[in-house]
């Protein structure tokens, strides 16, 4: 077999697609809006069939929470009504439960 850039290049995008990390994230669907009293809130929608944990954070305060398959969360909104959507940080991931032997 002959070592060349192309061999090398297709032999490393294999190895990079087919890795778990990258397929590891949830599938998640943020929805954004605003209440009635013009404060801006968030919520999570868990697209998977497995549970999930998450955080929405924003101005330092974090709020962790747990998601079943499918489920929606509450609505988080802002502290000041000075804050964007933008200004929200969500990240998610799968629960796994590690059972003893």
């Amino acid at each position: 077999m002959i070592v060349n850039k192309a061999n090398i290049f297709v032999i490393t995008l294999f190895f990079m697609l087919s890795s778990p990390l990258i397929q590891a994230m949830p599938k998640i669907t943020v929805t954004h809006d605003i209440n009635q009293q013009q404060f801006v809130r968030i919520k999570v929608k868990n697209e998977t069939r497995r549970i999930i944990g998450c955080y929405v954070a924003i101005d330092g305060f974090k709020e962790k929470f747990k998601l079943t398959a499918f489920a929606e969360s509450r609505w988080y909104k802002a502290t000041d009504r000075r804050f964007k959507y933008t200004d929200f940080s969500v990240w998610c991931d799968y629960i796994e439960y590690i059972i003893p032997i």
